[in-house]
């Protein structure tokens, strides 16, 4: 018997032609209700497995320490596998992939399918009032003569409005549009009306798993 893996895919980043990416939610039968460490400890084995079942279980795995900020790192060949202090990677590097882990907080892909590049950000209340979609997006011109007009974003499942006082997925899409971006998508989905589905901090009061989201570029 086939199990269905806990993924989810968006089909404007599919359309793209030029990346892997997956948003992997919560893992059934898995006690995550200890702290941020032992919780990844407990899902390595099945995020591991579904990196495998991307064909992407040899590429190197970048993450970052996700501090609420708005740093960003741009990886290149001689790159540790871990950025501390920084919120967002972007590279432009083929056959690695960037890893964010979320409970709550939105993940945002973006894809730039003219040069290629890529980068995967982790944008919560904090991260959206510093503007941290603008500066990937800033950075990715700078590193990679990134054009915003041709960038394709997609927003993850997070947390909105009743369950959070604020809406941050629409200010990141508004930041996203007065940088230039054409191309944004939202998922819409609010992590913490589906429990069933996806960790959530709020509701789960901070005992819980992280969602991972996944992106990388195709090799040649």
């Amino acid at each position: 018997m086939t199990v269905e893996l806990p993924v989810e895919q968006f089909p404007t980043l599919q359309q793209t032609g030029i990346c892997r990416h997956t948003f992997i939610r919560r893992v059934p039968g898995i006690d995550v209700s200890h702290d941020k460490a032992e919780a990844l400890n407990r899902l390595d084995a099945v995020h591991q497995k579904i990196r495998q079942s991307m064909d992407i279980g040899d590429w190197n795995l970048y993450t970052a320490e996700q501090i609420h900020g708005a740093n960003i790192a741009v990886i290149d060949a001689n790159s540790d596998s871990h950025f501390y202090g920084c919120d967002g990677l972007v590279t432009n590097l083929r056959g690695v992939a960037l890893g964010v882990h979320v409970a709550d907080c939105c993940a945002v892909y973006i894809v730039d399918p003219r040069v290629p590049a890529i980068g995967l950000i982790h944008s919560g209340r904090k991260g959206t009032e510093l503007n941290i979609v603008g500066n990937a997006i800033q950075r990715m011109q700078r590193s990679f003569g990134s054009r915003p007009a041709d960038l394709v974003i997609q927003l993850s499942p997070c947390i909105r409005p009743p369950h959070y006082e604020i809406d941050f997925a629409a200010e990141i899409v508004r930041q996203c549009r007065s940088a230039g971006v054409e191309h944004v998508h939202d998922a819409g989905t609010c992590t913490a009306c589906y429990p069933e589905l996806y960790y959530s901090y709020r509701a789960e009061k901070g005992k819980t798993g992280r969602m991972l989201a996944l992106l990388g570029l195709e090799q040649d």
